[in-house]
């Protein structure tokens, strides 16, 4: 059995661990946007059945979770692990009280998505030329220029759209990225009417200070983490506001946690992680997996904020998803709960 609000698990891991301790500045609460189901198993190299992947989100939302990115309507010839889009999405409905945004990377993923009633997608972007060209075969402002009439067309249905920005503090073909390259592409998104931004380390490269420079840049250009438009600040889109702010970190170099931190103190609530650490990117082999769900709560958790995820849950749905892909699951915290007690909450079973 377990106490979800002090993480106790009954045969001796530590109980009312963490230790509370909050820090100044920082918010009340932080919403994770879970990104396993879909950014973690595209990077797979099975194919996971669409009975398992449904599961595993709906296990996912009884931990807690009210963000889960559900999967891509992308071509199935890119990217074949997420092929079972149009199977698995009916497979969600009865999920209440949880967003599940879906990436659609043009106009005809669009068409999929709201054919199937989804009422939040994302675009892909990206901040340099060589990913663009890697991940869309497009230059940046093609790509851009691809993404308009689709996030145009999102908003006219009434969906929430996301924009997701990859290559935002290094590149693996062009090394460092110029913090003003990054910001001109956030305003590119925003004013189409992005609700949000999600910008991603995408191969693990950011440090604190550099998260800081990047999110002052962004404030200074009318972009705030908060999305409030300053006074005298023409709006950036549609809107009177422009976009909320999102992180998306990857350990490759173990500073996801450590970045995150620097975003929450300027002002970030949202965070994108992945439960178990899965994933990486298909089309940048420098990158490992995703910031962990399990880390990123432990961590919150000591910091007194709120997230309304059950820790014990979560990890054990981690772990019941590292059996059916037969590895061990990559996140510290799962293994330091799974190696005190067994089971870690009946969701395991």
């Amino acid at each position: 059995m377990t106490d979800a609000a002090n993480c106790t698990v009954s045969g001796g891991s530590p109980a009312q661990l963490p230790m509370v301790f909050p820090l100044e500045g920082l918010p009340a609460r932080v919403r994770i946007h879970e990104v396993g189901p879909r950014d973690g198993l595209q990077n797979e190299s099975a194919i996971v059945p669409v009975e398992v992947k449904a599961e595993f989100i709906r296990r996912l939302a009884a931990a807690g979770l009210t963000t889960v990115e559900a999967t891509s309507f992308v071509h199935p010839k890119w990217v074949p692990q997420l092929a079972d889009a149009e199977e698995l999405y009916p497979r969600l409905d009865g999920l209440s009280g949880v967003r599940l945004p879906v990436l659609v990377p043009n106009a005809r993923g669009l068409e999929r998505a709201l054919a199937l009633e989804a009422r939040e997608v994302a675009v892909f972007a990206s901040a340099t030329e060589s990913f663009a060209h890697a991940n869309l075969n497009r230059t940046v402002d093609g790509a851009l220029e691809m993404f308009e009439p689709v996030v145009a067309r999102a908003k006219r249905e009434g969906l929430r759209v996301r924009g997701y920005l990859s290559m935002c503090f290094g590149d693996p073909w062009e090394g460092p990225v110029p913090v003003d390259q990054v910001v001109r592409v956030c305003r590119a998104l925003a004013g189409m009417g992005c609700d949000e931004l999600s910008l991603g380390d995408t191969i693990g490269v950011a440090t604190p200070g550099h998260v800081h420079a990047l999110l002052a840049a962004l404030r200074t250009a009318g972009l705030p983490a908060s999305g409030a438009v300053s006074p005298g600040t023409p709006a950036s889109g549609p809107s009177a506001a422009g976009p909320t702010l999102a992180v998306h970190f990857h350990d490759t170099y173990g500073q996801a946690l450590s970045n995150t931190l620097a975003a929450l103190q300027n002002g970030v609530t949202t965070v994108d992680a992945s439960a178990g650490g899965l994933g990486g990117c298909p089309y940048a082999k420098s990158a490992t997996g995703n910031l962990a769900t399990e880390d990123l709560v432990w961590m919150l958790n000591g910091l007194g904020i709120e997230t309304g995820a059950d820790l014990a849950a979560l990890s054990a749905t981690s772990l019941w998803m590292a059996e059916r892909l037969g590895r061990p699951s990559p996140s510290r915290t799962v293994r330091a709960l799974a190696g005190t007690a067994s089971p870690l909450s009946s969701q395991e079973q």
